[in-house]
């Protein structure tokens, strides 16, 4: 499912935003990066050498999982899928500040959009972009 909404990003010509690491965020990246979309990652360390290899703008931070905020911060909407209390900051960040949020992992947190599929996943966030 990654996958299929990075390259659905990529499609309607926006940028994928994401932590930069492995797991979720690369299959995200490469769906984005394989359909000749720009990535941009987010990174936890000093160097950019940990970046995925579909990351086309690696930004570290130094900033360890403090960097979550910035995930947030340079996205105008969230897709929130499956992931671990990384994923779950970055919902309440958002939440907080207003950045909405489309719910494609069965969260079920209340302020979040709940969607079943990548194709409505995409289709919400970008429609809620601002």
């Amino acid at each position: 499912m990654a996958y299929e909404v990075g390259r659905l990003i990529a499609g309607e010509g926006a940028m994928l935003a994401c932590g930069g690491l492995s797991g979720i965020m690369e299959a995200a990246c490469r769906g984005a990066f394989e359909s000749g979309g720009i990535t941009l990652g987010i990174l936890p360390g000093d160097t950019k050498d940990k970046a995925n290899p579909y990351v086309t703008i690696p930004l570290p931070t130094g900033m360890g999982v403090g960097r979550n905020i910035l995930v947030v911060r340079a996205s105008d909407s969230l897709i929130a899928m499956d992931g671990g209390s990384g994923t779950l900051s970055e919902i309440a960040f958002a939440l907080n500040i207003g950045v909405p949020v489309v719910d494609l992992g069965g969260w079920k947190i209340e302020g979040t959009i709940p969607v079943k599929t990548p194709d409505e996943a995409v289709e919400v966030a970008l429609s809620l972009a601002g």
